[in-house]
């Protein structure tokens, strides 16, 4: 009887064993099943990439001029509308010119009286009857008259406002009896004129990027109005300032100018041609540029999504035929919004992850900490 129960526990312990490490390798097998699945993967690929610079820009006439009086004067008269074509030389509005036509004749009337005096003292000097002192003041004051006149019939010559160029008239002009302001800082700007036929885009762009762009490069864009239309443009300009001057520390606004941009992105003015044959375009639109910058056929990619960096450069995790990950350097090409170029260190069909897998928290951070996002690679 002692030995039927001693072989009996024997058998049970082997059962229980057996079943034990049976379960074990189950979950050995589903914990293994579920990382896998886990897992995203892509292959690597061969595909024609594009690398561009994306930009928001403002179309705007390559020729355009501000119409403003030279003189001060009340609009009388506005002889065209919006949308009118207008040529050089053209007369495009009339300024009331009463006072200025005032001055005129009494500027008129001053050089008759002084050209009679200067008369006069020259017959008086010739029979030495006057002085050569007199002569010449006479002749200062006719010469003063003379100029004074000119300026007078200039003045009244600017009440006639004409077109500087060829063009269509941008916007509704001023009304009539609007007081047009002459000045050098802020005249009054009767009217706009901009050449349409020509136009181009003016766009910002980020200093991260302002390196990759050059003069001659090819662009698409879009804007609202036509967004299932594609245009294209060409880059004919960089300024070589950003937008906002920071270099320039002299000044009484540098120190405020310099310390308000110290923390702000800086961004440089591209210019690009715009083609738009069918005249398209409205001048003021925004324009949501992509300035191609680099292209290359047949180039080895992957996802930008697998690449991640460390102190020692680029790298991937190849995924083996075990399943299992390693870390593979690469060295990186041109970039496009979702691929990027593999130089070095993969080969086409190989497996990659492109999935992060965060650490795993314990019961107690469960409860008592909130999940932060993963780290910057």
């Amino acid at each position: 009887m002692n030995i039927n129960k001693k072989v009996k526990m024997a058998v049970a312990a082997v059962v229980i064993a057996a079943c034990a490490f049976g379960g074990y390798q189950y979950y050995q097998t589903k914990q293994a099943e579920a990382q896998a699945a886990a897992v995203e993967t892509a292959k690597v690929v061969r595909m024609n990439l594009k690398s561009t610079v994306s930009a928001t820009g403002t179309i705007k006439p390559v020729n355009s001029v501000e119409v403003s009086p030279k003189i001060t004067a009340r609009i009388s008269q506005i002889l065209v509308k919006e949308n009118d074509h207008v040529t050089a030389g053209q007369t495009v509005a009339i300024l009331d010119g009463k006072d200025y036509q005032a001055q005129r004749d009494q500027a008129q009337f001053r050089v008759t009286n002084t050209l009679r005096e200067y008369n006069r003292a020259k017959e008086l000097y010739a029979v030495g009857a006057d002085t050569k002192q007199a002569l010449d003041n006479a002749e200062f004051n006719y010469d003063t008259a003379v100029s004074q006149l000119n300026e007078a019939e200039s003045d009244v010559a600017e009440t006639v406002i004409t077109a500087p160029m060829d063009g269509i008239v941008v916007g509704e002009p001023k009304s009539v009896g609007t007081m047009a302001v002459q000045g050098n800082n802020n005249p009054t700007v009767i009217m706009y004129i901009a050449d349409t036929s020509q136009k181009q885009i003016l766009a910002k762009i980020d200093e991260t990027d302002i390196g990759q762009i050059q003069v001659g490069q090819t662009a698409t864009f879009t804007v609202d109005t036509y967004m299932d239309k594609t245009f294209t443009a060409r880059v004919s300009k960089i300024s070589q300032t950003d937008t906002s001057n920071t270099w320039n520390t002299t000044g009484t606004s540098s120190t405020t100018s310099s310390s308000s941009s110290s923390g702000s992105v800086i961004y440089y003015y591209v210019t690009l041609d715009v083609d738009d044959p069918n005249d398209e375009l409205r001048i003021g639109m925004t324009a949501r540029v992509d300035i191609n910058t680099s292209e290359k056929e047949n180039a080895m990619v992957v996802p930008i999504a697998a690449l991640k960096t460390n102190d020692k450069g680029s790298y991937v995790l190849r995924v083996n035929s075990a399943g299992h990950t390693e870390q593979v350097p690469v060295t990186t090409g041109i970039y496009s919004d979702e691929f990027v170029e593999i130089l070095s260190g993969l080969d086409v069909g190989d497996k990659i992850s492109i999935t992060y897998t965060a650490a795993k928290a314990t019961s107690s951070q469960n409860k008592n900490q909130r999940q932060g996002p993963p780290p910057r690679m």
